[in-house]
């Protein structure tokens, strides 16, 4: 690369660097301030918005951009999914906006240091830092919305029994179900309570209570919040007492969470393991392609290479797949 674009690459990097510092710095403070609110819902409704438009902001999906297969359709309707379980409110295209940026910036530093040291081979090289780039930006994205994800649903999970108390004694006093549901919404904090809220916002558009549950379900990811929505479904349907299902349900719903936490910690040093062995290796080939990728490209042009690399790949999501068995227990 000649000299006169070493000076573009730097100032590139820079505003890179600044735009990823400003979104990063964007998200984590949204996220503090929706921890500090009791209940997104009910934040919404006292700043004036109307139900309908707290509901569109929470709920209603947008309109796939211009996507004509069926695959980009049901992955983008996957991906926007997982995101609402997460606690996200951004799109698909907003997260692939943000991973690329990183990607770009990461990418920008590499070219910098690869361009001040010179040498032959630097477009092959710059082409193996993107893909370094690349895998590094989609991996550390992956398991920070993996982890919101999981903070999520464990306090879906610890949130609805209480949930489920308040709507059995509600309804023990003589209160209908969908009332019952919003005084639980009213009392507790998110995010159980804004999910109830919109079963009750659901409810009164016209939705049927059955169909909102399994919507609820739906946005959660929760096998609990499955279990609430089958149940109540199925009283719907065969009639039967509802306070005593409910009051069954939490019990259940308990002693699920007290075993989960117990196999957690006993196998939490098997889960740590598994994150190390399955996050380091992908992760120390992107660094490596990111910051000398002069290492494999000597090697490309050796008859063994590939089939190495491809071997290497294979045995690795053999030993994932099995150490993911390993450590994911059926309780």
């Amino acid at each position: 690369m000649p000299s006169v674009s070493n000076p573009l690459v730097y100032v590139l990097a820079f505003i890179a660097v600044v735009v990823l510092v400003q979104t990063l710095a964007g998200v984590f403070l949204s996220a503090g301030d929706r921890a500090r609110r009791v209940n997104r819902r009910l934040t919404m409704l006292d700043a004036g918005m109307s139900r309908d438009e707290v509901y569109s902001s929470l709920v209603r999906r947008a309109a796939t951009p211009g996507m004509r297969s069926a695959r980009l359709i049901d992955l983008h309707a996957r991906v926007e999914i997982y995101l609402r379980q997460a606690g996200l409110s951004i799109l698909p295209i907003h997260l692939l906006a943000i991973a690329g940026g990183i990607a770009g910036a990461l990418w920008l530093l590499a070219l910098s240091l690869a361009s001040s040291g010179g040498g032959s081979g630097l477009l092959v090289s710059g082409a193996l830092s993107m893909v370094g780039a690349c895998g590094l930006s989609a991996l550390g994205v992956f398991l920070w919305i993996r982890r919101l994800r999981n903070i999520r649903i464990r306090k879906i999970e610890e949130q609805l029994p209480l949930a489920l108390d308040i709507v059995n004694r509600a309804v023990r006093a003589g209160h209908p179900v969908i009332s019952a549901v919003q005084l639980a919404a009213d009392e507790l904090g998110d995010p159980v309570g804004s999910e109830f809220g919109l079963i009750v916002d659901e409810t009164t558009y016209g939705v049927e209570f059955k169909e909102s549950l399994a919507n609820f379900a739906r946005r959660t990811g929760s096998p609990d919040g499955h279990f609430f929505a089958v149940a109540v479904s199925i009283q719907s349907e065969t009639g039967g007492n509802l306070a005593e299902i409910l009051e069954g349900l939490a019990r259940v719903m308990r002693g699920r969470h007290t075993l989960g936490m117990r196999v957690k910690s006993l196998a939490s040093e098997g889960r740590a393991s598994a994150v190390l062995l399955s996050v380091l290796p992908v992760g120390m080939v992107g660094f490596q392609l990111l910051v000398h990728p002069r290492v494999y490209l000597d090697k490309f042009s050796d008859p063994i290479f590939w089939p190495v690399v491809f071997i290497t790949g294979v045995i690795y999501l053999i030993g994932w797949l099995i150490v993911h068995r390993i450590i994911n227990f059926k309780y």
